[in-house]
This record gives C-alpha cells, structure tokens and sequence, in this order.
C-alpha cells in the first residue's frame, strides 16, 4: 500500500490540487442533490441517506473515493448559510477567502502553545487581537484580547478573570435577556447563583439593575448584551455603565453578535459605552463571515490576563521566557490550538473596515426590508424594527402551536430554515438574515412559503 500524501511538505501542493477539485466537485453535487436550504424529510430521513451512503465507517479495505462519497454526502444533508431561505441562527455563510485562508491553516497546522510550533502564527494573533482590543476598548491604555472558540468560551473566560480580579469571587448580575453560557459559566466556576434583572422587553433595565446592584452585596459582575440571540437587541449600554461605576461592579458587554456594528460609520453609535466593558466578547463567525471558530475576548486591562498564566516545562520553561521566547500559554485554557486568527487576519486585511462595515450595512437594510415587508401583509404580525439583522414575526392571532407547527413543516419540506424566540410570552419566527447575497425577491419568496405553510396547516395538511 502506498503512503498517503501529506498536505504540506514539498509535495503538498501537488497533492491537495486534485484532492481539492475532488471535494468541490462533491460539494456543488451534494449541494444540487439537496435542492433548497435544509435536506428534506426531517431528522430520520436524512439519518437514513447518510448511513447508506457512508456504509462501513472503518473498513477493512480504504475507499478511494471515500473523499467525494463523504463530503458529497455531508454536502446533501446539510444546512446551507449561504441559501437566502436559510435564516434561522447565528450561522453565517463563510467569506471565500476566509475559508481559503482556513484551509492554508490546515495544511499548515501550527499549534498555539508554544512558540516553537507557531513562530509566525503567534505574532500575527498578537498583531491582531491588540487590534481588534483598541477597536473595542479605545486607543489609550494596552489593551488585549483572546482567541476563543466563541461566545461561549468567552464569556466563561471573562467570569473567570473576574472572579480572580475580584479576590477569588463575585457574583454574577445578568438580565434574563442573557446568553445562557452566561449562568451555566457561573455554575461551572462554582460561583454563587446569578442575580437575574428584569430585561422588558428584550432590553436590561438599567432601573432594575440600579435597584439589584443597590441590595446585593459585592464583589459584583454585571453582564449586559449588545445583540441578543433572541432579538438582535441592544442593551442601553452607557446607562449600564453609569450604574456600574456608581456600585464599583465589573462590567462584561457580550457583543458575540452586536460587537461587528463597530465596522460600519453609520452604525457604530448603537454600541456606544462598549469601551466602558472591562470585557468584550465578539464572534467574527456571526456577524463577521468566518468559517467557525471565530471568537475573541477582550480585556481593558492586560493585568487581568496574569490569571491564567501557567507553567509546563515542556512547553514554556522559565529559562527560555527569559531568553526572549514568547510564553503563549497564558494565552487560553486550551492547550492545542489551531491558528484561527490567520482567516480574521487575511479577512481584515482584504476588505478593510469599509469592506466588513458595507456587509455588516447590508444585512441589516435586509432586515429592515423584510421588517417592512411583514408589517404592510395583513397576514402576519411584526414584534418590533430590527436592531441588527433579526426578525421576529408570526402569523395573524395564530396560537404558539400553530406558529412552532409551521417552523418545524418548513423544516421537514426543507424548503425554509427558520428559528423561534419567545418573547413577551408569544412564540415567534426568527429570521436572521447573515447573507448579503439575500435579495428583495428572496425575502418575498421567505414570506410566501411561510404564508402557504400556514395555510395547508390551517386545512388540515400535516407535513411529510
């Protein structure tokens, strides 16, 4: 049996140029064979195609066609970003030259957690994370971030420098607008139960949280939102800050989906008191075109990051620190990492702050269309104008049943990829338009299907 080819070295090249005409040949198949947005037949279906096309997982004997077979079957059964009927999550349809960077990540395949291994790598992610810090936190002082696998991972970072910059504990304030990795972070640094603040529609009270921070004792952490999961809202952000500073709390802004407004000159102000955070946590692979992962945590103070400082002597013995090679261990809680920061850096750099401001623009004129659009058809109620690039919306005095029955056909028929939030105690459809490519006749088309749904359901036609 002969070797298998390596990716790089000097015969890299030659060998991923045909492999790679073999997953885009097997890509554009799959994606033909699936026809629309989400495979059709729900979990079971898809399940069942998968399985007959993979076969054996480990034969005795290697396929050689095993690439185009898996990736063509991965392809058909999968859900599409980049299809303008595909709007359900914070999942975006990945730049091209973002994922060509990845691959050359890939092939590449330094690993963050030493030097010795990522030489050029770990000074590009110390070039860019101190750049998107100032974005974020203003140009005076030093600030730093952190690459992170995402919002998660972010925000439990920033409890635990909290915790550690606050003596050993503190307490968590958090609107019931909030993440959910927010408390489970809590819960898994063994922190005290979170306080939850009333957020009235969809926005954290900055009266409310006043009045918490007020009979709470401290140390305190208050995590506000800019971009809700739900919503796309925007916590009032300079209030929150006001009140933070007036009960000496920490301030953590998780701008996983909200943090790329910075890009755009007309949209900027909305996320005004951000550079107020101690943290910042931003998702490039929401608002930002990354294949995931795409995330960053910013710190105002580069001290905060001493927490995590730790030693291994195979990795970063004291004598080499002092003889003038970087630590990068103190970097993350990961040990293994893949240079992620090469597709945020090769992205900033290609389309520059106009470039990343005009799709984050463009998205959110999207939403606002399809907002005009829901509210002028006398079948449909529109919860409230978008703030980034969400909408909630449901039918006409449709119970929640009826509302989560049409999502869940849309799904089956593969035909909409749609998501739902519950909000001001009603069940609503979520679009979340993160494709630019979406179109005015793609939005109409969305609004159609979801219409026609609703009206098979309401004469008794249940979903295949």
């Amino acid at each position: 049996m002969r070797t298998p080819s390596l990716a790089s070295g000097p015969d890299g090249a030659r060998a991923l140029r045909p492999l790679l005409a073999t997953v885009l040949d097997a890509l554009d198949t799959g994606a033909r064979s699936r026809g629309g947005p989400l495979p059709a037949g729900g979990p079971q279906a898809v399940a069942a195609r998968l399985r007959r096309a993979v076969g054996e997982v480990l034969p005795g004997r290697g396929d050689p066609q095993a690439l185009h077979t898996l990736v063509r079957a991965v392809a058909e059964g999968a859900a599409d970003p980049a299809h303008p009927r595909c709007a359900a999550h914070l999942h975006c349809p990945p730049l091209a030259v973002a994922a060509a960077a990845d691959l050359a990540a890939s092939v590449l395949n330094p690993s963050l957690d030493s030097w010795d291994q990522a030489p050029a790598a770990s000074e590009l992610e110390a070039m860019v994370t101190q750049a998107l810090a100032r974005e974020i936190h203003g140009p005076g002082g030093s600030p730093d971030a952190l690459v992170t696998t995402g919002g998660t991972e972010a925000n439990h970072l920033a409890l635990l420098l909290a915790r550690e910059a606050r003596g050993g504990t503190v307490r968590l304030v958090v609107g019931d607008n909030a993440h959910h990795s927010l408390p489970r972070a809590a819960w898994l640094l063994g922190l005290p139960d979170p306080v939850v603040v009333a957020a009235p529609g969809g926005r954290l009270d900055p009266a409310a949280l006043d009045a918490a921070l007020s009979r709470t004792p401290g140390p305190l952490l208050v995590a506000a939102t800019a971009g809700t999961t739900d919503a796309g809202l925007i916590d009032p952000l300079p209030e929150i800050a006001d009140r933070c500073a007036a009960h000496g709390a920490r301030l953590h802004i998780d701008a996983a989906y909200g943090g790329a407004l910075l890009f755009s000159t007309c949209r900027r102000t909305l996320l005004g008191g951000l550079d107020a955070a101690d943290t910042v946590t931003l998702d490039l692979h929401k608002l930002g075109w990354q294949p995931a992962a795409a995330g960053i945590l910013t710190v105002r103070d580069p001290g905060d990051l001493a927490a995590l400082r730790h030693r291994a002597d195979y990795l970063n013995a004291d004598d080499d620190t002092d003889a003038g090679l970087p630590d990068l261990l103190g970097r993350s809680l990961r040990t293994t990492r893949r240079p992620d920061i090469l597709k945020l850096a090769v992205t900033l750099k290609t389309l520059g702050r106009d470039g990343l401001g005009a799709l984050v623009d463009q998205v959110c004129a999207r939403a606002e269309e399809f907002a005009a659009l829901v509210r002028d058809h006398p079948g449909f109620d529109l919860h409230a104008p978008p703030a980034l690039s969400t909408v909630l919306f449901r039918p006409t005095a449709a119970p929640d049943t009826t509302v989560a029955a049409v999502r869940r056909a849309l799904l089956t028929d593969g035909t909409a990829v749609l998501g739902r939030a519950r909000l001001d105690g009603r069940l609503w459809l979520k679009a979340t338009l993160l494709n630019p490519a979406t179109g005015p006749d793609d939005l109409a088309a969305l609004l159609h299907l979801v219409a026609a749904r609703r009206a098979t359901l309401a004469e008794g036609h249940t979903p295949r």
